[in-house]
């Protein structure tokens, strides 16, 4: 069961080792967030995990707030938020930073090994770049070629339009109607004549 708000010491405890890099902390719906500098995240996560015992990375994950009109706990553009658990007590934290376009964030992979994919998903989805776990010209989630970061709030809702080769080949209307080689209708098994190309 989880520490009630009201018994929570980790942001003070942050806040001592780290005075310089606390910038805030809330409980909010019973989880206790806090916000430190970015320059200061990797010694932060390190300090939960070795002295704390948050040693369960649950997620990271990106935030643009370019739009949004009410208060906020940074005045970057985009936060990007790191959710942590106790193994012991299941306790919870949310750490938060700031971070304005074309500043680096430095990875967290060293400290959490499951860090790794999830910033680089932050990367291509939104255009952070995180120090040390760069994606070095090609896109992790979305094609290459793809343009643009499609979860920050200039992207255009409707995307881009996608061109069609119609000489190609791939799924068709024609497809849903007609088994597949492999797929079962029937109790039959379809080989070659039954894949409807």
């Amino acid at each position: 069961m989880a520490k009630a708000a009201a018994d929570r010491t980790e942001a003070s405890k942050i806040k001592s080792a780290f005075p310089k890099a606390f910038v805030s902390s809330k409980v909010e719906r019973g989880e206790l967030y806090v916000c430190v500098k970015r320059e200061a995240i990797v010694d932060v996560l390190q300090f939960l995990k070795d002295d704390l015992g948050y040693e369960y990375f649950s997620e990271c994950l990106g935030v643009d707030y370019s739009t949004w009109k009410h208060e906020r706990d940074f005045t970057e553009r985009f936060e990007v938020v790191y959710n942590l658990m106790t193994l012991n007590g299941y306790h919870r934290i949310f750490v938060k930073i700031g971070v304005d376009d074309g500043q680096k964030v430095p990875t967290a992979k060293h400290v959490y090994l499951g860090a790794e994919y999830p910033e680089k998903e932050i990367a291509d989805l939104f255009g952070v770049i995180f120090e040390g776990n760069e994606l070095r010209g090609e896109r992790f989630l979305l094609p290459d070629d793809w343009s643009g970061f499609p979860l920050r709030k200039e992207y255009p809702l409707g995307g881009d339009d996608v061109i069609f080769d119609q000489n190609t080949r791939g799924p068709a209307v024609e497809d849903m109607s007609k088994p597949h080689a492999g797929e079962s209708f029937e109790g039959k098994t379809g080989s070659g004549d039954v894949s409807g190309r």
